[in-house]
């Protein structure tokens, strides 16, 4: 592992910009691409028409960003779509099929309450790097991306279940559907988020991967009031092995509530997952015996159900941080102002715990319950993300303990996590 890791930021005018979110922002083996709105570069406004004419506005934005720095669509490793009704991802699949003509990768697909300018669609991927982002010096040129399916979970013709790159396993977000049948398991939520686990489950050993290297989870949630009922169900599967159990080992992770799932689903779970074996040619010494580090600081709220940073190889995934304080436990006094600048200091004291700071941070996802509130954010956003990091913006009807701003983030990790001893 090298010290010597950068953040690499980069714009193309074929694509609209921002000041606070950089198009794309490397790090290591992957590229972190933006949430791409349906907006046209030359004009600056969403392009005319209907969700179809969105949708390839977004692709085309995708491909020329992938484009300006010499990578192709191929190389996306997880895609994700939000569509404002759900029953628009036939015409936006319709696109997506012209643009992933013969691979597909890992996918996650929701319609949520809200997007910017009013569209109907926006989209985002998470681009390999092979040549990563050491200076002057490729990490491990020409890695190999493993793309796997199995038959012990759903099978869907436009994602595939599992997309590895480097050490990191990207795992499509999976619905509740029973994999012989491919519906719906009877039941209510519970049902759904252990058949949901059950699939995460079976595509990792599939893999050989064991359940207990998973990193981040991300529920999406038809009705936030189902969380409880989620919960019980999750302590049945976090954590999963002995060793997990004896250091009370559990995923970083982000709740959103959502609009509508696909099949009219009530939970769907996206998993981010190590992969301590990496992908060829990678040295052996390189790759192997790679660990998980899981860390919490008084100094941000704690969950027993979430691990506030959790960092593997080259990437720090954080959990998702309200405008909560430490101190008290309770949303601070105030406005979504007041508590997005908490989130804020809540993510900052738990990177600063782990010795990295703010500059780090290579992508950020804001969740606000009111989309009109995004400009009330923006200054202590500009404070606190001085880099600017790629970034996703959606509108959800319900936060976590009625909050106003939701804000989860990722960043680089330098020097890596060392091999077991």
């Amino acid at each position: 592992m090298s010290g010597d890791n950068v953040v690499l930021a980069r714009n193309t005018d074929d694509a609209p910009k921002s000041p606070l979110r950089s198009q794309t922002v490397a790090f290591s083996h992957y590229n972190n691409i933006s949430a791409q709105l349906p907006i046209d570069p030359e004009t600056g406004e969403i392009v005319e028409g209907g969700v179809l004419e969105q949708a390839e506005q977004c692709f085309e934005n995708l491909e020329a960003i992938v484009e300006s720095i010499d990578h192709s669509l191929n190389d996306v490793a997880r895609l994700t779509v939000f569509v404002r009704d759900i029953r628009d991802m036939d015409a936006v699949d319709e696109v997506y099929r012209a643009f992933f003509a013969t691979y597909v990768p890992a996918r996650t697909v929701m319609a949520v309450a809200d997007l910017p300018m009013g569209a109907l669609v926006q989209i985002e991927a998470l681009l390999t790097n092979g040549e990563g982002t050491i200076p002057n010096e490729p990490q491990a040129g020409d890695l190999v991306k493993y793309t796997n399916n199995t038959h012990n979970a759903p099978y869907d013709a436009l994602s595939t279940q599992t997309v590895a790159f480097s050490h990191y396993n990207n795992v499509t977000a999976q619905l509740p559907l029973d994999p012989k049948t491919n519906q719906i398991v009877t039941g209510g939520v519970a049902e759904q988020t252990a058949q949901c686990l059950k699939n995460v489950k079976a595509i990792l050993e599939s893999i050989d991967v064991p359940f207990d290297d998973i990193v981040k989870i991300t529920v999406f949630l038809k009705n936030l009031s189902d969380l409880d009922a989620v919960n019980e169900v999750y302590t049945r599967f976090f954590p999963d092995s002995a060793i997990a159990r004896a250091v009370a080992y559990v995923p970083a992770r982000t709740v959103v509530e959502v609009a509508e799932l696909p099949m009219h689903a009530l939970v769907q779970i996206e998993a981010v997952v190590s992969h301590g074996d990496g992908t060829p040619p990678q040295e052996v010494e390189a790759r192997h015996g790679l660990i998980i580090e899981a860390n919490n600081t008084t100094n941000a709220p704690i969950d027993p159900l979430s691990t506030q940073s959790v960092a593997f190889s080259h990437y720090n995934n954080i959990s998702a941080q309200i405008g909560v304080d430490p101190a008290s436990g309770k949303l601070v006094a105030g406005g979504v102002a007041e508590q997005a600048e908490q989130a804020l200091k809540n993510i900052k004291a738990i990177i600063e715990n782990v010795e990295h700071t703010m500059e780090d941070a290579v992508k950020v996802n804001v969740y606000l319950r009111n989309l009109d509130d995004l400009a009330a954010i923006e200054d202590a956003y500009a404070r606190y993300f001085t880099g600017a990091p790629a970034r996703r913006v959606v509108g959800t009807s319900a936060l976590p303990m009625d909050a106003l701003v939701q804000i989860d983030a990722i960043f680089g990790n330098a020097e890596g996590t060392p091999p077991l001893a």
